[in-house]
């Protein structure tokens, strides 16, 4: 029962030590610290307060979830510019606040998630836009600039220059590098199928930084990872003529070649042969010719482009969620 509770509470254990934890909460004083004392050049009286409580918010993610996708540059920068600039249109052209305050929310989410900077405390900017009071509607898409993107300049600078200091948790994530663990001498690697759930949980300590994804996530994505590792490769009676299909690797070995023709039978081999050329990842525009067998033996499986993002399509012929 004590465990059902905790499970449905979404109750993970923090494995971040004493330190971590009080590091974060000196950075979030000194980025509101900055953040405060800017907006009062700007803001006065209780509009300051409303002003800077979303400012509160992205000081937790930025000092205390350095590493999360939310917590990143793009994230922060347009979050709270793009929800300030819905939250100010909301406040001037719709004059029942009671409309105004929820339609700039939900517009600043969308937006944000339209845009990939979906930062939550951007809802906030939105809102207080539209009851910040008069002083904040008398700046107009002032509040944009000032006070909204010099707080936003503001705590950035701080959380970049702060998190610096700690080899660990330095900002942006891009910056944070974990130091790659050292084979020992004739030991071999394991392989996927030996990672345990200890290791999952070792791992995840090792960051000792709070980390936007909980162990369950990634045991999920483990197993996902792995039933798609072991899929049946493609036959060549498969392929189609106009179709695109993936090699299944990672980074910079990854690409994606689209069938475009087939040829006349090699008089060699006697194999049928396919034009195929690349239309994404290494050889991007190149193209080339060779044996349908060939051919199946380099690609793992069929993708499809939706959304901007290749997407694996199954053996049904319909598209799943993994990327190609």
């Amino acid at each position: 029962m004590h465990k059902t509770l905790i499970n449905f509470l979404g109750l993970p254990p923090y494995r971040t030590g004493h330190t971590e934890k009080l590091i974060s909460g000196l950075g979030a004083f000194f980025g509101i610290f900055a953040v405060f004392y800017t907006s009062s050049f700007f803001v006065e009286g209780v509009a300051t307060y409303i002003i800077v409580a979303s400012m509160g918010a992205s000081a937790v993610l930025l000092f205390a979830v350095p590493h999360g996708p939310l917590s990143q540059p793009w994230a922060l920068i347009g979050g709270h510019f793009f929800s300030a600039i819905v939250g100010v249109s909301c406040a001037k052209y719709i004059p029942d606040v009671f409309i105004a305050a929820p339609l700039a929310v939900g517009i600043a989410v969308s937006t944000m998630y339209y845009l990939n900077c979906v930062h939550p405390p951007g809802g906030a900017t939105a809102l207080s836009a539209v009851v910040g009071g008069e002083s904040v509607h008398a700046l107009g898409y002032q509040y944009v600039l000032t006070p909204a993107m010099i707080n936003v300049v503001t705590i950035l600078a701080i959380a970049i220059a702060f998190n610096y200091l700690f080899r660990w948790r330095r900002y942006p994530a891009y910056l944070a590098k974990l130091p790659k663990a050292e084979p020992e001498p004739d030991e071999e690697a394991p392989t996927r199928e030996t990672i345990t759930h200890e290791d999952f949980v070792y791992a995840l300590s090792e960051f000792d930084s709070f980390l936007d994804i909980t162990e369950s996530d990634l045991l999920t994505i483990y197993d996902l990872v792995i039933k798609h590792h072991h899929t049946r490769p493609l036959a060549h009676h498969q392929l189609k003529n106009g179709h695109y299909y993936s090699n299944g690797e990672y980074g910079k070995l990854w690409s994606v070649r689209q069938i475009v023709d087939w040829s006349e039978a090699d008089d060699d081999s006697g194999e049928e042969q396919l034009i195929y050329k690349t239309v994404a990842g290494a050889g991007r525009r190149s193209s080339g010719v060779m044996s349908k067998n060939e051919f199946s033996r380099w690609a793992k499986h069929e993708v499809v482009l939706v959304d901007e993002n290749w997407q694996r399509v199954d053996e049904s012929g319909q598209q799943d969620d993994s990327t190609g």
